[in-house]
């Protein structure tokens, strides 16, 4: 590995040790992108390597879904598993249609709320301090993201440790350590989210262009981290609060044991553009569509 990369590397080690030792409790949130693979490659050589979470909202890509094996196969971390509440699904779709995140911003930011929203809360809760593979040059929203900051949304301490990191590096470190990473970033998805709001992205364009591409680029935040909204300078929201010295995560307990099934539908689109209708036979501009279970698992 080249100097200045080995260089970066051991800094992120370093402070992933200090985070881990200022707060052991702190979960690193994956939603199996490069960077987040990259994170857990990092924590896996901690000595007590932290817990790793991820938010499954029913319509994640199947080869989203297969890292996380791949990750439990490769480092013998468990990887918790949260998903959405199916009472909550099944009402939104019920009320609005399978496809309303296209219709409205407000839409699709009620479809988060309830498919990654509220799971993270509950992963979060009783917990101290989290971990996210976010960076600044991913999208505008991102552009002031802090390494250390404090989550307003969620009450606790938030640490971005690749904050400074361009995607050279990132992916760099990721093929000199042989990282594995999701088969998605080979076809043209530096951004990977839910399937039908996430295409490849177009030559020139930034790394998150794929992410809800139908919106305002200053609107492309799921509600995970709204800090980035007040950061840019959003209208209607204030700035970031300073860090402050000390604070106490909430004292709720995540659900990790309840199973239920639910008709949610992952939905796979065209990758350049959004479907015209869901009422005609399927084409290349039309999502098909297939039933998914939503099963609440801790595989902690």
């Amino acid at each position: 590995m080249p100097a200045p990369l080995a260089a970066r590397w051991q800094a992120l080690l370093a402070d992933l040790a200090r985070i881990a030792d200022a707060h052991p409790d702190a979960l690193l949130a994956s939603s199996m992108g490069v960077e987040d693979t990259l994170l857990i490659h990092a924590v896996a050589q901690l000595p007590r390597p932290l817990e790793v979470f991820m938010l499954d909202t029913g319509r994640l890509h199947a080869e989203t879904l297969a890292m996380v094996d791949v990750v439990r196969a490769r480092y013998g971390i468990e990887v918790r598993v949260m998903h959405p509440d199916p009472e909550a699904v099944r009402a939104h779709v019920a009320a609005h249609g399978e496809f309303a995140f296209y219709e409205s911003v407000e839409l699709r930011k009620a479809c988060c709320g309830i498919r990654k929203v509220e799971p993270l809360r509950r992963a979060l809760a009783g917990h101290a301090a989290w971990i996210t593979g976010q960076r600044r040059e991913q999208s505008l929203t991102r552009a002031e993201l802090s390494e250390t900051e404090w989550d307003d949304t969620f009450g606790l301490r938030k640490f971005n440790p690749l904050a400074s990191w361009t995607a050279d590096e990132v992916w760099g470190v990721v093929r000199a350590l042989d990282v594995p990473y999701n088969p998605l970033h080979d076809r043209g998805y530096p951004s990977i989210g839910c399937e039908p709001c996430t295409r490849a992205v177009r030559p020139g364009e930034d790394p998150r262009a794929g992410r809800w591409w139908w919106e305002q680029r200053d609107s492309r935040e799921c509600g995970l981290h709204a800090g980035n909204l007040r950061a840019a300078g959003r209208p209607g929201v204030r700035p970031r609060d300073p860090l402050p010295a000390d604070a106490a995560g909430p004292t709720a307990t995540a659900d990790t044991t309840a199973t239920a099934d639910t008709t949610a539908a992952r939905a796979i689109t065209d990758p350049l553009d959004p479907p015209r209708s869901t009422d005609t036979p399927n084409t290349p501009d039309t999502p098909n569509t297939t039933d998914t279970d939503i099963t609440e698992a801790s595989t902690s």
